[in-house]
């Protein structure tokens, strides 16, 4: 039989474990547990938030199943394509309490679009939109105390989200919200990674909107 190697990248240090509980989980495991939700991942705009994301094991699959989605329905025009794969990426949230961490997940979710773009489009790739999947990433992917809904420094800044919605016509909109507004709406003991922000019923205040952009644009 092959030998299992899922556990020998599951632990970082000793260290981490003892003061974060940093244990990741196995590929295997990941796989399993997506597909428990199998049709909420492959919905492009069902929202998925993971308070301890780590290194983004289970955003990770998230994003590759639902870009096969974006490949399968909106394989051209390329405009068509990013439009969606991007919308993709706004649908992924996490709180990760460790900055190198944070800058981990945040790449490796990059890496997940940028392969499928590159594969399927080559040279015609837009900078522009490279540029607007890091930005959202950057907004979507934070670093933060899930258990405090603040920065894990003297700041306390509270965490903040934004939230990203597909107008027509290319034009996204932004709110931002706060986690703790958030879980003023739904409370932590019914927050997991398969919650979905766009339950109808879930209407918090935001604390910031922006105009309609182009989501070219965002990167901006």
């Amino acid at each position: 039989m092959p030998k299992d190697n899922t556990k020998q990248s599951q632990i970082i240090s000793r260290r981490r474990v003892a003061e974060h509980g940093e244990v990741f989980t196995a590929e295997r495991e990941v796989r399993a547990m997506c597909d428990l939700v199998r049709d909420e991942t492959e919905r492009i705009e069902s929202r998925f938030l993971e308070p301890a994301c780590g290194q983004g094991a289970f955003l990770i699959e998230i994003l590759r199943r639902k870009m096969a989605v974006v490949t399968a329905r909106y394989p051209h025009p390329q405009i068509e394509w990013e439009r969606y794969a991007t919308l993709a990426v706004c649908s992924l949230y996490g709180v990760e309490i460790l900055p190198d961490n944070v800058k981990i997940c945040r790449q490796n979710l990059f890496d997940v679009f940028d392969t499928e773009y590159a594969r399927l489009f080559g040279d015609a790739c837009k900078a522009e939109c490279r540029r607007t999947v890091r930005r959202i990433l950057e907004l979507n992917i934070v670093w933060g105390d899930a258990l405090t809904l603040k920065t894990p420094d003297s700041t306390q800044k509270p965490i903040v989200f934004a939230e990203w919605s597909d107008t027509g016509d290319g034009l996204f909109k932004r709110r931002d919200y706060t986690l703790a507004n958030i879980l003023e709406t739904r409370p932590m003991e019914g927050l997991n990674l398969f919650s979905d922000l766009g339950d109808e019923a879930f209407i918090p205040t935001p604390v910031a909107e922006y105009p309609l952009v182009h989501f070219l644009k965002i990167g901006e």
